[in-house]
């Protein structure tokens, strides 16, 4: 009763009001939840790029593991018939070995006594000795070889499988610096070749566009136009023109027969950091700041399409004939591959953990390259399939370039730029930069890298203020630069 008047006591609770629920950003919390999702698929599924196994090569992986998990007991099993085999004197000839070995002549396994094994598990009794224990069968993906444990404990195996290897690398001369050109009053940003490879044009911080001689190095124009720093750069191959993007929020288009910019194009909310022309079609794409890359008509000045769907700055965009005919690499650690026809995403790639800076097209495969400051990453056009990691050059990257040789170059913040086999991945030169006299040791970084139409020389635009030019070492041989290559097994190609 006293429990009860004491219940009855207390006083009612106080009813607080209602709290407003806080509004939550779905798309910032599907976005959330898929990277974390993504990232659980990278830690836990390695090979989740390939097609899911067959239920039969499943099953014999999982009775493999059983089997290898017991692998203890039946060791025991052995020593104990040993010990009984040699306390009775008996002595296992070695042609039973072979015998056995050599595998069944019918479907049923022998043994050193004669008995089968399809016998003992039909219960009848053995007190003699067994020299050998079928160990079940170890077999994937199809392989028919049948590991044994022998008497002594040892564990023989025929035809295993071995982890795939990283094949030979070919070799290429290494690359050496062959002339330094200076005349920008900034960093240098980007650069680009004309098709018939006669120069070369710059852009940089310092709001100019440089036309250089590509033989000789010597400056033969300047273009002034622009408020802010010029950050694109491309020269069209149907048509007299050179197009710019700039930090000023502008793309201009500059008639090289007259020197003189002959369109504007405006829509950029923001700084505009890159820009690629179609090879075949009249329209160029641009990217920057403002999360989006446009498409432009070069004759109208319309814009065509608004690439939208990344969700952080895009810093790198490239063009090709073949679908897909635009892809655009983010800070937001995503490059996407676009339906220019309906002007959506086709395919969103995810693999990557850092800001994606730079893309590279492969100028003969239909593949392409990304860099960041994870890994450098190598896909398969249409649908972005991964092919495999390029691992070791731990920098941000800011500039990717491959020629046809399959020389894959990438160019850090901090000056280093790495030489790569484009096949198998290979680094097989590391390179530093050094910076001009009169510049402090910050201004190593590298911006900007390309390949002339020949391949044979690689230009650089660097913070220093220079463009730097390289060329393969023509005294070199295999002899004096061996390939240092020791066949690791491939991991890179799991995650």
């Amino acid at each position: 009763m006293a429990a009860i008047e004491e219940v009855e006591g207390t006083a009612p609770a106080v009813e607080t009001p209602e709290q407003s629920t806080p509004q939550v950003d779905l798309a910032f919390f599907r976005s959330t939840i898929y990277r974390n999702r993504k990232r659980t698929l990278d830690c836990f599924q390695a090979e989740h790029f390939l097609p899911p196994a067959a239920l039969s090569v499943c099953e014999e992986a999982w009775k493999n593991i059983k089997a290898r998990d017991q692998l203890g007991a039946i060791r025991e099993f052995v020593d104990e018939q040993k010990k009984r085999s040699l306390a009775r004197g008996e002595v296992v000839a070695a042609e039973e070995f072979d015998e056995g070995l050599s595998g069944p002549t019918t479907g049923a396994s022998r043994t050193s006594d004669g008995l089968s094994s399809n016998s003992r598990q039909a219960g009848h009794a053995d007190t003699g000795s067994t020299s050998i224990i079928p160990y079940p069968n170890s077999s994937v993906a199809g392989s028919t070889s049948q590991a044994l444990v022998l008497a002594d404990g040892q564990q023989l195996a025929r035809n295993v499988l071995r982890a795939p290897l990283m094949p030979k690398p070919k070799w290429h001369p290494p690359w050496k610096l062959s002339r330094v050109i200076s005349g920008h009053y900034g960093w240098v940003r980007c650069l680009t070749v004309e098709p018939e490879n006669q120069w070369f044009a710059t852009g940089g911080s310092d709001r100019l566009i440089k036309i250089w001689d590509l033989a000789s190095g010597e400056l033969k124009l300047t273009l002034t136009g622009h408020i802010s720093a010029v950050r694109g750069l491309e020269v069209s191959t149907r048509h007299p023109y050179l197009f710019s993007a700039s930090e000023d929020k502008t793309v201009k288009c500059w008639d090289l027969e007259y020197n003189k910019v002959t369109r504007h194009y405006h829509g950029h909310l923001s700084a505009v950091y890159a820009l690629a022309l179609h090879p075949t079609i009249d329209i160029f794409v641009t990217c920057g700041r403002d999360s989006v890359a446009r498409v432009w008509d070069i004759r109208t000045k319309a814009g065509i399409h608004v690439l939208g769907g990344h969700t952080n700055t895009v810093a790198d965009v490239k063009c090709q004939a073949g679908e897909p005919q635009v892809i655009t690499a983010s800070h937001d650690s995503t490059v996407r591959l676009w339906d220019l026809r309906m002007g959506r995403t086709h395919v969103t790639l995810t693999h990557h953990k850092k800001s994606v800076r730079a893309l590279a097209m492969h100028p003969d495969l239909y593949m392409f390259a990304s860099g960041s400051a994870d890994n450098i990453k190598e896909w398969m056009c249409p649908d972005g399939k991964f092919v495999q990691n390029l691992s070791g050059h731990n920098a941000i990257v800011n500039a990717l370039a491959c020629n046809s040789d399959g020389v894959l170059v990438s160019a850090a913040d901090n000056g280093s730029m790495n030489f790569w086999d484009w096949r198998t991945g290979y680094n097989f030169q590391k390179h530093k930069t050094i910076a001009q006299p009169g510049s402090i040791e910050s201004e190593t970084g590298v911006f900007v890298t390309g390949f002339d139409h020949s391949g044979s020389r690689l230009l650089t635009g660097e913070a220093d203020k220079t463009i730097k030019m390289y060329k393969e070492d023509e005294s070199a041989t295999e002899e004096t630069h061996p390939i240092v290559w020791r066949p690791d097994i491939l991991r890179a190609a799991k995650f």
